[in-house]
Order: structure tokens, then sequence, then C-alpha cells
């Protein structure tokens, strides 16, 4: 017994005198709590870069992790394992984390450069007079396709994905909203549906695609098709314009039916240890410069309207990477629809991928 205590004694003293070793390492390099910044974002949505210039200008360490859904990045911040200064989450997770009270309010004073942002995407639904988030990146969700193997398809409308000679041709992105939202846009329902009786039409719907579907998939979708493993893809714009970047074979378009218009924000989670960097960061972001270089990385619209003027005018003046006004007008904005509502929704796009096998 006598052995077991003093054993358990030694590992106690060592671990300790880690952690302090450790401590004291960052503490020389300058890494403390104080001048540490911990940010959390989707995988690939940032030029690396710019954390390096952000580090070099501010002092300030960033810590970067990464998440692949707005739910994983939920449940984290819910959790409050690990205190983010920084989150980037999707319109209607903004909205969701407002309710629960997980965001601290941005002070304005501090955001000088807000002053660049497009007034299209400031005082939206899911955060009026952005008292809690500040755009980052937006786009659509759309299709794809390889003209070339698709033959006369145009995809103006979202019926066409159903066409009997995309037979295994066609990648879907791994997400319920996306995946359930075409079909109730090809019905003309809403995004933001919630009668029971329409979505469960629109999974039925999705159940006669089954034939034309060759997977669904995730990051590897921009990939696959950029390779020409498959002929047409549903998946957001940012996706869309780094695979015909590489390919440019390829197309994309927004059927006239309409679609998802999204909003990426940054928000400042309610543990934040770092407020005050979690500020500068924002503002750091939104500099016209280090926007419009973002933006070149990432592939997604900038909402920054004075980084459009240090972007290519080609890239700039593509519609269907910046559609016009008239036509965002057409397209839906997500709503958070509750926990049960989505729980439905999820259970949906279960059963249509089990339908698969």
């Amino acid at each position: 017994m006598k052995q077991l205590v003093r054993a358990l004694i030694i590992v106690f003293v060592v671990s300790f005198g880690l952690l302090y070793i450790v401590n004291r390492l960052n503490t020389a390099q300058g890494y403390t709590g104080d001048n540490t910044l911990t940010v959390y974002n989707w995988g690939d949505y940032i030029d690396m870069d710019i954390l390096d210039q952000f580090e070099e200008e501010t002092g300030i360490k960033v810590i970067y992790e990464t998440f692949d859904s707005n739910e994983a990045m939920l449940t984290k911040i819910q959790q409050g394992g690990t205190s983010y200064d920084i989150a980037v989450p999707s319109e209607y997770a903004i909205e969701k984390m407002e309710e629960e009270d997980l965001l601290l309010p941005i002070d304005h004073v501090k955001i000088p450069n807000l002053q660049y942002i497009d007034s299209r995407f400031l005082d939206l639904s899911f955060d009026e007079n952005n008292k809690y988030s500040i755009p980052y990146f937006w786009g659509t969700v759309g299709i794809l396709y390889n003209p070339d193997e698709v033959g006369d398809i145009s995809f103006s409308e979202w019926d066409d994905l159903w066409d009997p000679s995309l037979k295994n041709d066609i990648l879907l992105v791994d997400g319920a909203r996306e995946v359930i939202g075409f079909s109730l846009n090809s019905m003309n329902y809403s995004l933001n549906e919630t009668n029971k009786a329409r979505l469960v039409e629109a999974k039925e719907k999705l159940d006669l695609l089954t034939p034309n579907i060759k997977a669904i998939v995730g990051d590897e979708i921009r990939l696959l098709m950029q390779n020409e493993e498959a002929a047409v893809a549903v998946l957001w714009s940012g996706i869309a314009q780094d695979a015909i970047w590489e390919n440019d074979k390829l197309e994309y378009v927004v059927p006239e039916q309409g679609s998802n218009l999204w909003f990426d924000n940054m928000v400042i989670p309610k543990t934040s240890k770092n407020p005050e960097a979690a500020h500068q960061f924002i503002n750091f972001m939104l500099d016209p410069e280090i926007a419009a270089q973002n933006a070149d990385y990432v592939g997604y619209s900038t909402p920054n309207r004075e980084a459009l003027k240090h972007l290519d005018e080609e890239t700039v003046n593509d519609e269907r990477f910046y559609p016009d006004e008239e036509t965002t007008d057409n397209l839906e904005v997500y709503e958070n629809l509750g926990k049960r509502m989505l729980a439905f929704y999820n259970d949906l796009f279960l059963e249509f991928k089990m339908h698969r096998k």
C-alpha cells in the first residue's frame, strides 16, 4: 500500500513539474493567457499566412482549431471545455447561440473596419444590428457540373437532377439542410419548411433520386469533381469555385426555383478569456487587403466591398459567385428551426441515406 501511495505521489509531482515547465516555456515565448487568442473555424477556411501576419503585428499568439459542422461547433461551445475567443458559425447557429446566451456582444467602436462591409450583409434577421456577429464569408448552394458529361441538361431547375441519364453520376454534400432543402425547393416549398407532411414528401422524392447518386461525401467532393470522377454535384459555391479554378470545364449554377443564401459570421463566445484580442482579430480580418487575401485563398465571396477592389475583376464580375441583389433576393437564409424540428430533418436525411443501401 505504501508503495502505491509513493508511486502516486511521484506521478503527481512529475505531472505538476511538467505543467510548470510548459507554462514557463510558453511565458518565455510570450504565450500567456493575456496575449493568446483561440480561434475555432471551419476546416480550410482561412489563409494560414494571415494568422502569421496577425501574430507579427500584434504579438498575440493564435491557437487555431477547426470543426466540420455547426452542430459540432455548438456542442463543443455548449460544453465549455475550451475557452474559444473567436468562432465562425452560420446564420441559424448564431441565432441559436444568441438564444442560449452563449455569446458576448461586440463593441462596434473597437471594429472601425466594419465600415467596409456591404450594407446588404448587415442587420440581418438572425442578428439584428449585428449585436453578436460580424460578416466573414457568404455564398450559395447550387449545382456544379461538367457540360461535356450531361448533354443538354442546363440545371435551370432542381428537377434536372432526377434525369435518368445521370444514373450513378451525382455527388451530394453530407448535410441535412442542404439535401432536404433542394428537394423542398424542387417542389417550390420553403427551405425552412416545418410542415412534417411536406418534409416527408421531400424525403420521398429524394428516394427517387437514389439511382442517380454516386456518393454522399464531405470536403473531398471538390477533388472528386475537379478530377471528373462524377458529372454533377450539389455543393456550396466556394467549393465550386475552387474546383473550377482547377478544372475550367466545370460550370456552377443556382437553379431558378431558388436555393440557400448562407452567411458565416465571426462571434465571440461568452467563455472567451481574451475578448480584447478577439475584437482586434475581427477588425484585422475586416481590413480590405486582408479580406481580399483571405477571399482569394478560400474561394468564397467576401462581404467586404472595399476588398473587392483588391481582387481580380474576373472574379468580382463572375455572377455565379457574386450574384446581384435581384438574384440574392430570390434565395432563402436558413432559420433556426429549434431542436425538435432539426432532429426531424436529420432523421429524414438518415432514412434517405439508409434507403440508398
